[in-house]
C-alpha cells in the first residue's frame, strides 16, 4: 500500500535524560515522529532504514495508526541510536553519543511505484533527500516540504542548496534559519531562503511560537502555553508531520490553509513534549486535539 503522503527520514532508538527523568530506550527519529503526527490527519508511507534490533512493538505502533511501512528497509546490524541530555534550558539538547549504524546505508528506493502528491523530506542527510527526489515524477507532486538541521547546514551546504532549489516549503527553527542565511533578522532570513527556492518558509521558535512566510505574506503564531515541558525531543518533527498531514487532508495549499496547518502543527507539538518520546501521542484522542485547538484560538485572538 502506498499513501498519498510520503515521509523520508530517520527511525531511531533514543536514550534521553531530562530534569524530569531518564529513559534508556525511547522510540525516536525524524520520520517516526513526523509520520505518527501526520497520521492524525492522513496516514503516510515512511521511507527509512532500521536494523535487526528494531523492536517489533515500534513497528506495530506505527502500523496501528495506518502508517505504511513497506518502504522501511531492514538491514543486518543495529538501528540508528542517539543519546542526549537536556539541562535547565530545555531548548538545548546535549548530544552524548550518536551511533549511525545502518543509517549509513539509507538509499531510498521507490521502484517505479506511483508518485505521491505530497512529499515530506524530514530531517536527514540532504544527499538522501535528493536521492528520493530523483526517483519521483516531480510534475505529479503538489507539494515538496523539507526539514534540516545545523549539522547538515554546516557539513553538507552544497547538497542542501540543491534540495532548496527543488522544494516548495522549508521548515527550520530560528537558529537554523540564522545559520543558513547569516542573517540575524528572521524576516530577512526567510526572504533569503525563499530566494533559494522554497516559496513557503516556516520558522519554528520553540516556546515563542512560529512564523510562516508565503510569498510576500506572513503569519505569526504564539506557542500554546504549557506549565511544564517534559521532553522536547521530536517536537519539531511532530510539527512538520502534523503540518503536512493537515495540508494533505485539506488538499489545499493556499495561505489560510497554511496558517491553519501551522496551528495544528503547534498543537500537536505541544502534546509531544508532555511525555517521553511518542508516549503522549500514543494516548492522544481527536477530541483532545479539537479541545486544545479551541482553547488556542481563544487565547490567540485580540479582544
Amino acid at each position: 500500500m502506498d499513501s498519498n503522503l510520503v515521509i523520508v527520514g530517520t527511525m531511531a532508538i533514543d536514550a534521553l535524560e531530562t530534569p524530569f527523568g531518564k529513559k534508556d530506550s525511547v522510540f525516536g527519529g525524524s520520520a517516526s515522529y513526523a509520520a505518527y503526527a501526520a497520521s492524525f490527519f492522513h496516514p503516510p508511507s515512511i521511507v527509512s532504514i532500521v536494523g535487526e534490533d528494531f523492536p517489533k512493538e515500534y513497528r506495530q505502533l506505527l502500523e496501528a495508526r495506518g502508517i505504511d511501512m513497506s518502504h522501511v528497509e531492514v538491514r543486518p546490524g543495529k538501528t540508528f541510536r542517539w543519546r542526549g541530555r537536556y539541562g535547565a534550558d530545555l531548548n538545548v539538547a546535549e548530544t552524548l553519543e550518536t551511533q549511525i549504524n545502518v543509517l549509513k546505508d539509507l538509499h531510498p528506493r521507490w521502484n517505479g511505484q506511483k508518485t505521491p502528491e505530497y512529499l515530506f523530506l524530514a530531517n536527514v542527510d540532504p544527499h538522501v533527500q535528493l536521492e528520493l527526489l530523483d526517483q519521483l515524477e516531480r510534475p505529479r507532486i503538489k507539494l515538496v516540504a523539507a526539514d534540516t538541521m545545523n549539522f547538515w547546514i554546516q557539513g553538507s551546504r552544497q547538497a542542501l542548496s540543491k534540495v532548496l532549489a527543488r522544494i516548495d516549503l522549508l521548515v527550520v527553527n530560528d537558529g537554523e534559519a540564522r545559520l543558513l542565511t547569516k542573517e540575524s533578522s528572521l524576516i530577512r532570513a526567510a526572504r533569503k531562503i525563499q530566494a533559494e527556492g522554497p516559496g513557503i518558509v516556516v520558522i519554528k521558535k520553540g516556546e515563542h511560537g512560529v512564523m510562516l512566510f508565503h510569498g510576500e505574506r506572513f503569519f505569526v503564531l504564539p506557542a500554546y502555553p504549557l506549565e511544564e515541558v517534559f521532553d522536547p525531543t521530536g517536537a519539531g518533527d511532530t510539527f512538520g508531520g502534523a503540518f503536512i498531514g493537515y495540508l494533505v487532508k485539506q488538499n489545499r495549499i493556499d495561505f489560510p490553509t497554511l496558517c491553519r496547518a501551522a496551528t495544528c502543527g503547534s498543537i500537536m507539538a505541544s502534546f509531544t513534549v508532555e511525555e517521553f518520546g511518542l508516549d503522549r501521542l500514543k494516548t492522544l484522542s481527536l477530541q483532545e486535539i479539537e479541545e486544545r485547538l479551541k482553547q488556542f484560538k481563544q487565547i490567540s485572538n485580540i479582544p
